[in-house]
């Protein structure tokens, strides 16, 4: 449903923009689009229900306006719906099948990383209170909640629960950022086409966030990257479109919905240096044609006057109609405690990230481990890492000469991002930069190459024809980074499959005093749900046990015991006329009174 919503949204957008034919960044814009639709009505009355009703009915429309706008087949390239289906479903279908590994290998579903990141179940309770009406710390502090809305939306029109609600927000991410990268490669030959959209939107760091269940992440890293290709697309098929800048308006709004302010650190400076480059003209990187610089195509375009600041001036009034709602928010969001540098700063990390990771060779199951920690020696690590960054340069000369300016741009902010966050931010916030720079750092290294490689065949030269070698080259680079990309989703913990905000209400009531909290094996050993537990119940001295070992510590207070009916909460010393707990008093009979 959100693919669907994303992409029929997405299109009528574009085509109300003016685009007469398929766009793959209608993907990233749709979906851009539902967080400010539902994030706007979530909080009417009806739990969600408003959210759900108009997400259907625009949809609906989206359908009939883009039926109405595309052509109906017949032409080349991926104009018609048709004809990107055909384009589209090899794309969709891997990433469907990537982002399905964590819970084929687990054997269910349930809540992604929780042995890695417990964030989750922060996110559950602050969707739960927002179909509710009610307030939560994450509202109350500004936080981003569109995601959560989509989420929210979701649950009140299928009824399908709010964690598998937020398991198929984060898979259908995984699909509309592979749809979102075919806007690079869409000339190219199926198979590099589809290899290509795949790593740049699955690359290592991504599929790492991926694999702990950190959605807003792996959801601002498609945003930067569509941002930075519908302002490529402003200068091309959109080139003569009033509205040819909106459509990056639009992602940016719904960047703000998902990541607040901080999204504008890489989104604003992206833009800016798309400015000042567009303004070079031929000037930048050599001489170009009166044509070229007519047209806008290969990334020139004459100085930001007329006609190109009349649309500049558009998207900038569409931005700021659509985010001024949220500015109270997002000044809110300021004083959270991520921004702190003095603050938590390693998170759920062991120390700094180290930015190489980035290139998409890192073969090791953790993204947080350093080269050696893990099974492969260290040399492994530095062998990608040398192989990776050649590429990369190499992939820089490439969009230079290319005239590829937006790409360059986005490269260029997401760098200016990483730097300020190391130093002037925290580990855990640098490590988030690394993440959201990966795709653009992919696709500069498979750009360049595939598109070399999908040339007609050439003389040879020197006996190695220059597009089989990057051909080979682009084959050993998407195997060594694909293995690494899927070894982070395979080595994915899919926690409890259920959950309850009883925990919270407990950890109010336990306070500080010494707690046990007994679970089933199956939560403990094979849902990793111990992290989780010890997350709900923190604040206090916790002990997490199996219920198949009721033994209880001396000193523990309360006893937190899972059920058939749920979780319950019974003290070790109850007040008079309470039944004490079962466990404690079994113990009591065989071995005296508890300490």
């Amino acid at each position: 449903m959100i693919c669907a919503s994303s992409l029929a949204i997405g299109q009528a957008a574009i085509g109300l923009c003016g685009g007469r034919r398929w766009s793959w960044l209608s993907p990233a814009v749709g979906l851009a689009l539902l967080c400010a639709i539902c994030w706007g009505t979530v909080r009417l009355p009806g739990g969600g229900a408003v959210s759900a009703l108009v997400v259907l009915v625009i949809t609906a429309s989206s359908v009939a306006c883009c039926v109405a706008f595309l052509p109906q087949g017949g032409e080349e390239g991926d104009t018609s719906a048709g004809q990107a289906l055909r384009t589209g479903w090899p794309v969709a279908l891997g990433a469907l099948l990537a982002a399905s590994l964590p819970f084929a290998v687990e054997g269910h579903f349930g809540i992604l990383g929780t042995s890695f990141n417990p964030d989750m179940s922060q996110h559950l309770l602050a969707a739960d209170r927002l179909a509710e009406g009610q307030s939560s710390q994450l509202l109350n502090q500004g936080y981003p909640l569109g995601p959560h809305s989509i989420v929210v939306a979701l649950n009140k029109g299928l009824d399908v629960g709010l964690v598998q609600g937020f398991s198929g927000l984060t898979i259908a991410v995984a699909i509309l950022a592979s749809l979102t990268a075919l806007a690079a490669f869409r000339d190219l030959p199926a198979i590099p086409r589809t290899a290509g959209a795949l790593l740049v939107a699955l690359a290592y760091v991504v599929a790492s966030y991926f694999a702990q269940g950190a959605f807003k992440e792996t959801i601002q890293a498609l945003f930067l990257l569509a941002f930075v290709l519908a302002l490529r697309e402003s200068q091309r098929d959109w080139a003569n479109l009033p509205l040819r800048l909106v459509p990056a308006a639009l992602i940016a709004a719904g960047s703000v919905y998902t990541y607040s302010f901080p999204s504008l650190v890489w989104l604003g400076p992206a833009a800016v240096l798309f400015l000042i480059l567009s303004a070079a003209g031929g000037t930048v990187g050599g001489t170009m044609s009166e044509e070229a610089l007519a047209t806008g195509r290969h990334g020139g375009s004459p100085a930001v006057t007329g006609p190109a600041a009349r649309a500049l001036g558009l998207a900038a009034v569409v931005f700021l109609v659509l985010t001024l709602p949220e500015l109270p928010r997002m000044l809110d969001f300021h004083s959270f405690e991520t921004f702190d540098p003095n603050g938590p700063g390693l998170g759920n990390l062991f120390g700094q990230v180290s930015p190489f990771e980035a290139l998409g060779i890192w073969p090791s199951g953790d993204f947080r481990l350093a080269p050696g920690d893990g099974a492969v020696p260290a040399a492994g690590y530095y062998l990608g890492v040398t192989f990776g960054l050649a590429l990369f340069l190499y992939g820089l000369v490439g969009l230079w000469r290319r005239r590829e300016i937006a790409i360059l741009a986005g490269v260029g902010a997401a760098a200016l991002a990483y730097a300020a966050a190391r130093v002037g931010g925290t580990p855990y916030t640098a490590a988030k930069a690394i993440e959201i720079a990966s795709p653009l750092v992919a696709l500069t290294i498979l750009l360049p190459l595939l598109t070399l490689a999908g040339r007609e065949s050439e003389p040879m030269v020197d006996k190695v024809a220059p597009q089989r070698l990057a051909l080979a080259v682009a084959a050993v680079f998407v195997a060594a980074a694909g293995l690494c990309s899927l070894l982070a989703l395979a080595n994915a913990p899919v926690g409890p499959t259920s959950y309850s905000s009883k925990l919270s209400e407990y950890r109010k009531a336990v306070g500080e005093g010494p707690t046990l909290v007994l679970a089933s094996p199956q939560l403990l050993e094979k849902e990793h749900g111990e992290p989780f537990l010890a997350w709900e119940m923190r604040g206090g001295r916790v002990c997490i046990k199996s219920s198949e070992e009721p033994e209880v510590p001396p000193g523990v207070r309360f006893v937190v015991l899972e059920g058939d009916e749920g979780w319950k909460l019974k003290k070790v010393h109850p007040h008079p006329g309470e039944s004490p707990c079962p466990l404690v008093a079994e113990r009591q009979a065989r071995q005296g009174p508890a300490r």
